[in-house]
């Protein structure tokens, strides 16, 4: 389960992943998985990458295509299936404006893509069977990493220890 408020991480929904997406508060939520999220949307998640490439996103500096908003960029990625799709079959959109902006805006369109594109594919040196153990953890590796990243409310979370807090690296 991925619990959010950022529809970004709609595309991870899959058989084996459900998004919660909070709505309003945390009293108002859905849960996708990819049935779910292809009943409701009619695309896939991965295609959800398409829409936002072609959409935009100002929250997260995604330009997208003008003209193109929500409902223009699922239609598109509902016909033709992707944002190659679409380039594959610019002869046949009708939409003067639409077809203009997206001759235009081309290599807008596909940076956004990789944009909003979630990286499921970054090395892990993580063993997660060493991490299932609750008990298997430095506390005094912690405390200090979350002196590092200015994490407080967690820091205040801890059980005290013996050892002063020292912070290591940049500080951030």
């Amino acid at each position: 389960y991925i619990l959010s408020g950022d529809k970004d991480t709609l595309q991870l929904a899959s058989d084996q992943t459900k998004v919660v997406i909070t709505k309003k508060g945390i009293t108002d939520k859905a849960v996708y998985d990819k049935a779910a999220f292809i009943e409701e949307f009619g695309i896939t998640p991965v295609q959800f990458i398409d829409v936002k490439g072609l959409m935009g996103d100002k929250s997260d500096n995604i330009p997208g295509v003008p003209s193109i908003g929500e409902k223009t960029a699922f239609d598109l990625i509902k016909t033709y299936g992707s944002i190659e799709g679409v380039y594959e079959n610019l002869d046949v959109i009708t939409k003067k404006k639409v077809k203009e902006n997206l001759i235009t805006y081309k290599n807008d369109a596909f940076f956004s893509k990789k944009l909003a594109t979630i990286m499921r594919d970054v090395p892990t040196t993580v063993d997660f069977d060493d991490i299932k153990d609750l008990g298997n953890y430095d506390l005094d590796k912690i405390r200090a990493l979350y002196l590092k990243l200015q994490f407080k409310t967690l820091l205040a979370k801890l059980p005290p220890s013996d050892k002063p807090a020292v912070a290591t690296g940049n500080g951030l």
